[in-house]
Protein backbone atom coordinates (compact mmCIF):
# COMPACT_ATOMS: atom_id res chain seq x y z
CA UNK A 1 0.00 0.00 0.00
CA UNK A 2 1.61 3.39 -0.73
CA UNK A 3 2.24 6.26 1.87
CA UNK A 4 -0.60 8.79 1.84
CA UNK A 5 1.85 11.55 3.53
CA UNK A 6 4.43 13.80 1.39
CA UNK A 7 8.02 12.36 1.92
CA UNK A 8 10.73 13.83 4.57
CA UNK A 9 12.05 17.06 3.11
CA UNK A 10 15.65 14.97 3.18
CA UNK A 11 16.50 11.68 3.50
CA UNK A 12 18.21 10.46 6.23
CA UNK A 13 17.26 7.11 6.98
CA UNK A 14 16.44 3.90 5.37
CA UNK A 15 12.63 4.94 5.88
CA UNK A 16 13.08 8.34 4.17
CA UNK A 17 14.93 6.10 0.95
CA UNK A 18 12.00 4.10 1.40
CA UNK A 19 9.52 6.64 1.41
CA UNK A 20 11.10 8.45 -1.66
CA UNK A 21 11.36 5.43 -3.59
CA UNK A 22 8.12 5.00 -2.90
CA UNK A 23 6.43 8.22 -3.91
CA UNK A 24 9.31 8.41 -7.13
CA UNK A 25 8.12 5.11 -8.11
CA UNK A 26 3.98 6.15 -8.20
CA UNK A 27 4.75 8.93 -9.90
CA UNK A 28 6.77 7.33 -12.56
CA UNK A 29 5.81 3.34 -13.14
CA UNK A 30 8.62 2.97 -15.45
CA UNK A 31 11.20 2.95 -12.41
CA UNK A 32 8.77 -0.17 -10.78
CA UNK A 33 11.25 -2.67 -12.76
CA UNK A 34 13.80 -1.33 -12.08
CA UNK A 35 13.56 -0.87 -8.06
CA UNK A 36 13.40 -4.84 -9.00
CA UNK A 37 16.05 -5.21 -11.16
CA UNK A 38 18.16 -3.25 -8.58
CA UNK A 39 17.73 -5.19 -5.84
CA UNK A 40 18.95 -3.62 -2.29
CA UNK A 41 19.14 0.81 -2.39
CA UNK A 42 21.41 1.25 0.33
CA UNK A 43 21.31 4.63 2.05
CA UNK A 44 24.75 5.49 2.18
CA UNK A 45 25.87 8.22 4.26
CA UNK A 46 28.93 10.31 4.82
CA UNK A 47 30.31 13.00 7.57
CA UNK A 48 27.97 16.38 6.91
CA UNK A 49 31.40 18.05 8.19
CA UNK A 50 34.46 18.95 6.16
CA UNK A 51 35.76 15.30 6.07
CA UNK A 52 32.74 14.32 3.81
CA UNK A 53 33.72 17.21 1.66
CA UNK A 54 37.23 15.84 1.34
CA UNK A 55 36.34 11.87 1.09
CA UNK A 56 34.26 13.49 -2.15
CA UNK A 57 36.75 15.62 -3.81
CA UNK A 58 39.28 12.57 -2.97
CA UNK A 59 36.65 10.20 -5.46
CA UNK A 60 36.76 12.49 -8.07
CA UNK A 61 37.46 10.42 -11.51
CA UNK A 62 38.76 7.78 -9.21
CA UNK A 63 36.94 4.66 -8.89
CA UNK A 64 35.93 4.10 -4.98
CA UNK A 65 38.13 1.80 -3.93
CA UNK A 66 41.20 3.69 -5.20
CA UNK A 67 39.13 6.77 -3.04
CA UNK A 68 38.95 4.60 -0.20
CA UNK A 69 42.77 3.56 -0.27
CA UNK A 70 43.72 7.20 -0.66
CA UNK A 71 41.39 8.67 1.93
CA UNK A 72 42.54 5.75 4.53
CA UNK A 73 46.59 6.85 3.76
CA UNK A 74 45.73 9.86 4.44
CA UNK A 75 43.54 9.42 7.66
CA UNK A 76 46.42 7.38 8.86
CA UNK A 77 49.54 10.01 8.10
CA UNK A 78 47.30 12.95 9.32
CA UNK A 79 45.72 11.41 12.28
CA UNK A 80 42.35 12.81 10.94
CA UNK A 81 40.42 14.88 7.86
CA UNK A 82 40.06 18.33 8.98
CA UNK A 83 40.73 21.65 7.93
CA UNK A 84 43.66 22.07 10.22
CA UNK A 85 45.07 18.88 9.30
CA UNK A 86 45.13 19.78 5.61
CA UNK A 87 46.28 23.18 5.89
CA UNK A 88 49.05 21.98 8.48
CA UNK A 89 50.21 18.88 5.85
CA UNK A 90 53.10 19.39 3.33
CA UNK A 91 52.39 19.08 0.38
CA UNK A 92 54.85 15.67 0.21
CA UNK A 93 52.55 14.21 3.23
CA UNK A 94 49.69 14.55 0.62
CA UNK A 95 51.41 13.14 -2.10
CA UNK A 96 52.27 10.31 -0.68
CA UNK A 97 48.82 9.53 0.60
CA UNK A 98 48.05 9.50 -3.06
CA UNK A 99 46.36 12.52 -3.89
CA UNK A 100 47.50 14.50 -7.21
CA UNK A 101 48.58 18.20 -7.25
CA UNK A 102 45.49 19.31 -8.39
CA UNK A 103 43.26 17.76 -5.99
CA UNK A 104 45.46 18.87 -2.94
CA UNK A 105 45.14 22.61 -4.62
CA UNK A 106 41.04 21.98 -3.80
CA UNK A 107 41.48 19.97 -0.38
CA UNK A 108 43.45 22.97 0.76
CA UNK A 109 41.00 25.74 -1.05
CA UNK A 110 37.83 23.72 0.71
CA UNK A 111 40.18 23.57 4.10
CA UNK A 112 40.87 27.38 3.95
CA UNK A 113 36.73 28.35 3.15
CA UNK A 114 35.56 26.64 5.52
CA UNK A 115 38.59 27.33 8.31
CA UNK A 116 37.64 31.47 7.41
CA UNK A 117 33.93 30.58 7.91
CA UNK A 118 33.71 31.55 3.95
CA UNK A 119 31.91 27.89 3.09
CA UNK A 120 29.49 27.31 6.10
CA UNK A 121 28.45 23.73 5.45
CA UNK A 122 26.38 23.81 8.44
CA UNK A 123 24.34 26.24 6.77
CA UNK A 124 23.35 23.95 3.93
CA UNK A 125 20.85 22.11 5.62
CA UNK A 126 18.54 25.19 5.08
CA UNK A 127 19.65 26.04 1.67
CA UNK A 128 17.68 24.99 -1.33
CA UNK A 129 19.92 22.44 -3.76
CA UNK A 130 20.75 25.06 -6.00
CA UNK A 131 21.50 27.52 -2.93
CA UNK A 132 23.89 25.42 -1.31
CA UNK A 133 25.77 23.88 -4.99
CA UNK A 134 26.79 28.03 -5.58
CA UNK A 135 27.94 27.81 -1.95
CA UNK A 136 29.83 25.19 -2.26
CA UNK A 137 31.36 25.48 -5.61
CA UNK A 138 32.54 29.31 -4.89
CA UNK A 139 35.31 27.22 -3.52
CA UNK A 140 37.86 26.56 -6.64
CA UNK A 141 38.09 23.40 -7.60
CA UNK A 142 34.86 22.28 -6.32
CA UNK A 143 32.46 21.56 -9.24
CA UNK A 144 29.20 20.69 -9.58
CA UNK A 145 29.47 16.92 -9.11
CA UNK A 146 31.21 17.39 -6.24
CA UNK A 147 28.83 19.28 -5.06
CA UNK A 148 25.77 17.54 -5.54
CA UNK A 149 27.16 14.27 -4.51
CA UNK A 150 28.22 15.87 -0.87
CA UNK A 151 24.66 17.25 -0.82
CA UNK A 152 22.91 14.20 -1.72
CA UNK A 153 24.94 11.93 0.70
CA UNK A 154 25.93 14.11 3.70
CA UNK A 155 23.27 16.37 3.63
CA UNK A 156 20.42 14.25 2.37
CA UNK A 157 18.77 16.85 -0.25
CA UNK A 158 16.09 15.03 -1.86
CA UNK A 159 15.87 16.64 -5.19
CA UNK A 160 19.32 16.14 -6.85
CA UNK A 161 20.67 14.00 -9.78
CA UNK A 162 24.13 14.55 -10.67
CA UNK A 163 23.81 14.69 -14.81
CA UNK A 164 27.67 14.83 -15.36
CA UNK A 165 28.29 11.38 -13.64
CA UNK A 166 28.83 9.05 -16.36
CA UNK A 167 27.60 5.91 -14.11
CA UNK A 168 24.20 7.71 -14.13
CA UNK A 169 24.14 8.28 -17.83
CA UNK A 170 25.13 4.76 -18.24
CA UNK A 171 23.19 2.91 -15.81
CA UNK A 172 19.95 5.27 -17.34
CA UNK A 173 21.08 3.93 -21.12
CA UNK A 174 21.42 0.55 -19.85
CA UNK A 175 18.12 0.72 -17.60
CA UNK A 176 15.53 2.30 -20.92
CA UNK A 177 16.90 0.71 -23.57
CA UNK A 178 18.34 3.94 -25.15
CA UNK A 179 20.55 4.01 -28.53
CA UNK A 180 23.61 6.02 -26.64
CA UNK A 181 24.66 7.00 -23.64
CA UNK A 182 22.34 10.57 -22.66
CA UNK A 183 24.82 13.62 -21.84
CA UNK A 184 24.96 15.71 -18.94
CA UNK A 185 22.31 17.73 -21.12
CA UNK A 186 19.94 15.18 -22.00
CA UNK A 187 20.06 13.70 -19.11
CA UNK A 188 19.30 16.67 -16.79
CA UNK A 189 16.34 17.19 -19.59
CA UNK A 190 15.11 13.32 -18.62
CA UNK A 191 15.53 13.78 -15.10
CA UNK A 192 13.45 16.51 -14.74
CA UNK A 193 10.45 15.34 -15.11
CA UNK A 194 11.80 13.10 -11.80
CA UNK A 195 11.12 16.45 -9.63
CA UNK A 196 11.06 16.62 -6.96
CA UNK A 197 12.33 12.93 -6.16
CA UNK A 198 15.96 13.01 -7.89
CA UNK A 199 18.16 12.13 -5.68
CA UNK A 200 16.25 8.61 -5.20
CA UNK A 201 16.18 8.31 -8.78
CA UNK A 202 19.91 8.91 -8.56
CA UNK A 203 20.22 6.41 -6.31
CA UNK A 204 18.09 3.85 -7.81
CA UNK A 205 20.24 4.16 -11.07
CA UNK A 206 23.38 3.93 -9.23
CA UNK A 207 22.19 0.64 -7.68
CA UNK A 208 20.84 -0.75 -10.98
CA UNK A 209 24.04 0.12 -12.32
CA UNK A 210 26.40 -1.95 -9.32
CA UNK A 211 24.13 -4.84 -10.74
CA UNK A 212 24.79 -4.47 -13.62
CA UNK A 213 28.77 -4.38 -12.70
CA UNK A 214 28.06 -7.38 -10.82
CA UNK A 215 26.61 -9.42 -13.41
CA UNK A 216 23.29 -9.81 -12.23
CA UNK A 217 20.82 -10.40 -14.66
CA UNK A 218 19.43 -6.47 -15.76
CA UNK A 219 17.82 -6.22 -19.14
CA UNK A 220 17.10 -3.45 -20.50
CA UNK A 221 13.12 -2.44 -19.27
CA UNK A 222 11.51 -0.02 -21.20
CA UNK A 223 11.93 3.70 -22.91
CA UNK A 224 10.38 6.23 -21.29
CA UNK A 225 8.08 8.26 -23.02
CA UNK A 226 9.72 11.09 -22.59
CA UNK A 227 12.88 9.56 -23.67
CA UNK A 228 11.78 8.53 -27.14
CA UNK A 229 14.46 9.71 -29.85
CA UNK A 230 17.50 10.60 -27.41
CA UNK A 231 20.32 10.74 -29.32
CA UNK A 232 23.51 8.56 -29.20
Amino acid sequence: MRRSKPPPPFIETEGDLEHHLEALIAAHTMFEPLRKAAGQVPLRWLDAGFSGLAWVITTQQISIAAGRAIFARAEALLGSISPETILGATDETLLCAGFSASKIRTLRAAAQAVASGAVDLSSLRKRSADEAIVHLTAVKGVGLWTAEVYLIFATGHADILPAKDVALQEATRLAFGLNGRPGERTLKELAAAWRPYRSAAARLLWAYYRAVKTNRETLPLRVPDDAAGIPA
